[in-house]
Order: C-alpha cells, then structure tokens, then sequence
C-alpha cells in the first residue's frame, strides 16, 4: 500500500491529506425568511397596495378653549331663559353675536364677544342657590295685597343677581324655599313628573281618620291629575291632626288640595324638606347659600 498522506501537489502545494477540523465554532446561519416567498406584484396590483397604504389625511378637529362656551347655556346662563328656549330663538335668528345673526347650533361664544338676545345685550351670570326657611306672612306672588311682604325681603343684600323662587308658597305656608337664578333648575323642579321628594307637616282642623290615611296613602286624582302619594303617617307624640306627607310634587297647592278633597281644614303647612335639604341649622326667615355638594345633588335628584 502506497501511503500517500504528507505529500504535497508538486503544481499547487497543497498537501492531498484530509485537512484537519477547525476549533473555531462557525458562525451561525442566517434565519431564512418565513412563510411563503412573495411573487412578485403586476402594475395593477402593486397600484391597489399604494392606494391602501395611503391613509387619507383627517382635518385637524378644532380645540375647544376653556373659557368659550355653547351659545345656549350662555344665553341660559344670563337668566333670559332656560337652554331649549335658548334652542328655538337662534334657530329663529334672534340672537346675534358680534353683530352677525347666529342659526347654528353648537356654535361656540369667545371671550369678548358680545351677544345680542331678542334685541338685547346679554351676558352671562355666575349661578347663585339659596335656601331660606320661610316665615308666615310672606308670599311669593306680587298679587296679594300690600299688607303681606314679598318673600325676596327676606333675602335683601344676598345677591345681585336676578334671582326667582322654585315654586310658589302661599302667606301661610311656612318651610324650605328655594331659590335661583338657574332657569334650567327652576324648569326641573316644575315639570309634573319631577321624582325627588318633597316632605310637609301638615296641621289639620281635626283629627285625620285612619280610613281617609289609608286613601291619601293609595293616590288620588286631583282635577284631573293623578297624585302620588310616597308616604303619609300620623307625627309621633303629636295629636292625630299632625300630620307626615312625603310628595314629590313642590306644589303647596296640591298638599291643601289633598285634604280638603276629605273635608278636613287646613290650619298650616311646613315644608320640612325639599329634595334632601332640611332645615337643619336654619331658624326660621333665615339664609345660607348652597354648598357645591348640595347643587350637585340637586341636578341629579
């Protein structure tokens, strides 16, 4: 056996021998590309791709500033009337920003500009809610003789604004009375289907049988309208003319109705509690302003 191993190739000098393997580890392959090789696009095809790729540009949406406001709650706001009569008037042009009729809804009023409602300069109030425990011999209506003063005497210096009742309460209807220059809180509080309750300790002439109790209890219907009655019982430790009534109506009206309705005379009427407020810390023909709290619980009750 010829041993070939060591020999060199006389024309390259390479040895012939099996050249022995290297230590060093060999770099790693390249990862080959997944999934199926992508065949090359036809001009139409690679157009359709273009087109999908290019999103269309969006215009920029315009950025509210904090201090604009929607031309209905301004006009609302200015105690004129409440934001969907607002609605209705500049639908109609009657109401002019800047000199320039305004229809469009939504339409945004800027610092400075001046509005012009119905033919009059308007602007805008900052919103004021006081309660007052009324006393007797004060009305709410301005028809009822110069020998009863007006409920606002009792709130003289409170406010500059332009501030109205919710509600109408008789001379001799005492309690809880709300009062504002939000015409959107008035409008509430005096639609028939308002839900938040309104409580009354109500003074009969004699005492309240329990079989008319009973009836009050299940509602009635009142010239025409059906009255709901949430609760109705007999004041603990008073005589049985004393009576507990939790309505949801804020028609003082209506309480006076229910009893006549049975032949019982009303001596008195005391609204003890007016959608969660109460007299608490409040002596009768006084005062306070609305915590932020309070106005907040009245716009969701």
């Amino acid at each position: 056996m010829n041993n070939r191993a060591g020999k060199k190739d006389k024309t390259t000098g390479r040895s012939n021998s099996t050249r022995p393997h290297s230590n060093k580890p060999k770099p790693p392959m390249a990862k080959r590309a997944q999934g199926k090789k992508a065949k090359p696009k036809n001009g139409e095809e690679a157009a359709k791709v273009t087109m999908m790729d290019k999103k269309p540009q969006q215009a920029a949406k315009r950025q509210k500033v904090s201090d604009e406001i929607r031309l209905n709650k301004y006009i609302a706001n200015s105690g004129a009337c409440s934001r969907r009569d607002a609605d209705i008037y500049i639908q109609s042009g009657n109401v002019k920003v800047n000199g320039v009729a305004v229809t469009e809804m939504g339409y945004m009023v800027k610092p400075g500009d001046v509005v012009n409602f119905d033919g009059s300069v308007i602007t805008p109030e900052k919103k004021e809610y006081i309660l007052l425990n009324k006393p007797k011999n004060f009305t709410t209506s301005m028809d009822e003789g110069q020998e009863h003063r007006h409920v606002l005497d009792l709130l003289r210096g409170a406010t500059t604004s332009k501030i109205a009742a919710v509600g109408r309460m008789d001379k001799n209807t005492t309690g809880l009375l709300l009062f504002t220059n939000d015409t959107d809180m008035i409008r509430k509080f005096s639609l028939p289907n308002q839900k938040s309750p309104k409580i009354y300790q109500v003074s009969l002439d004699k005492n309240l049988k329990f079989e008319d109790l009973e009836k009050i209890s299940k509602g009635m219907v009142l010239e025409g309208h059906k009255v709901f009655v949430e609760d109705i019982s007999y004041i603990e430790n008073e005589p049985k003319s004393e009576i507990g009534l939790k309505l949801r109506t804020a028609n003082v009206k209506v309480v006076r109705a229910i009893f006549e309705h049975f032949s019982y005379d009303v001596l008195k009427i005391d609204r003890v509690s007016f959608a969660g407020l109460t007299k608490k810390n409040l002596p009768r023909g006084n005062w306070r302003f609305l915590t932020d709290q309070e106005v907040i619980n009245l716009k969701n009750a």
